[in-house]
């Protein structure tokens, strides 16, 4: 599952969007496309279902429309903004005696 990482705060609308890296202090800015690709992860979308959505809205193929999705989720990835592992849930350290 693909997610922004804790420290990542976006803002997106349609006509593009922004993500700031809190550890950084650094603003990344998104195209209007790569907003919507966001968005379409963000919602819960597999990457594949946020792909069909994505080549609905803008008309395209699938194919154009999942390399697309892949490509700015890969983009964000490699920047540290976003992650593909699940979130972590509580903190298993408050266990470390048992």
């Amino acid at each position: 599952m693909w997610r922004l990482r804790e420290s990542t705060h976006p803002v997106l609308t349609d006509e593009g969007g922004a993500l700031l890296d809190e550890r950084t202090g650094r603003w990344t800015h998104l195209t209007p496309t790569a907003s919507a690709a966001v968005m379409l992860l963000l919602a819960g979308a597999t990457e594949e279902e946020a792909a069909g959505q994505y080549a609905t809205r803008y008309g395209i193929s699938f194919e154009q429309a999942a390399a697309d999705v892949r490509t700015v989720a890969a983009a964000l990835t490699a920047q540290g903004l976003a992650a593909t592992e699940p979130a972590r849930r509580g903190r298993s350290w408050c266990r470390w005696w048992r």
